[in-house]
């Protein structure tokens, strides 16, 4: 197995490094650990919305007026008129 590009991520647990992955590595793999900056939930949120907005206007096929009748066209309510 190659641990070259391999990440794992843990946490810190009365002293010891625990891996959210465990049994990735074999006994006796040297390694390097470094703290990760805590993200604030704002810094999270951005990421987030970025990534959502990157989807944005890449969907083909949908009605012009699927923004006004999405409820329509998800749950079969009556069309709303503008």
């Amino acid at each position: 197995m190659s641990t070259e590009s391999t990440e794992l991520t843990g946490k810190v647990v009365n002293g010891v490094i625990v891996l959210d992955q465990p049994g990735r590595l074999k006994d006796g793999t040297a390694v390097r650990v470094q703290p990760m900056e805590k993200r604030s939930g704002s810094e999270i949120t951005e990421s987030l919305k970025d990534m959502l907005l990157s989807f944005a206007g890449t969907v083909e096929g949908l009605p012009p007026d699927i923004a006004l009748n999405h409820d329509h066209y998800l749950y079969g309510v009556p069309k709303k008129t503008e």
